[in-house]
């Protein structure tokens, strides 16, 4: 079972980092986007980004029964965004898949908002865990689409392929 939460976990977010770097990397020169939001009281598309990096490690690194390294504040321009994707990655990049025997039972207690949680491993990742991570992923993703950044579902998910001006 360490097999599959590993699978379900590590590469699945490493791959939405790299999207997202992507999609970071392409705000040069229109930095002002990573400031906006869709609306006021959410969080902008730069904190939108660095939450979901964050996020990353908060789910593996229990996952693999470790403890969340601290966060580095490289601040919230491209550049320093690029550094927290980067410093996300690399740790990702750390664990193995043995990391991960017993990760499905294993109880994981946390906080989602003001709630105290305590979850199984398959629970934390599947409930909490990736929904929460690929919610900040997609609010960033919506902020730089909604700001004018030319991106489509291709962009988000590195997979679909569509005619040149074809966004989904």
């Amino acid at each position: 079972m360490s097999q599959e939460i590993y699978a379900a976990s590590v590469p699945v977010l490493d791959h939405y980092l790299a999207r997202l770097a992507g999609l970071v990397d392409r705000t040069a020169g229109r930095e002002q986007m990573l400031a906006a939001r869709l609306v006021p009281d959410m969080f902008s598309a730069a904190q939108q980004v660095a939450t979901a990096a964050g996020f990353a490690l908060r789910i593996a690194c229990p996952l693999a029964g470790r403890a969340v390294p601290p966060a580095q504040d490289h601040g919230l321009d491209r550049i320093g965004l690029g550094r927290r994707i980067v410093d996300a990655r690399q740790g990702l990049a750390a664990l193995r898949p043995e990391d991960f025997a017993g990760a499905a039972e294993r109880r994981i207690r946390h906080r989602a908002g003001f709630a105290e949680l305590d979850q199984t491993g398959a629970e934390f990742l599947h409930l909490f865990g990736m929904p929460n991570f690929l919610f900040h992923v997609s609010m960033a993703f919506a902020v730089l689409r909604q700001q004018g950044l030319e991106i489509g579902k291709a962009d988000f998910d590195g997979l679909h392929d569509y005619p040149h001006g074809f966004r989904f």
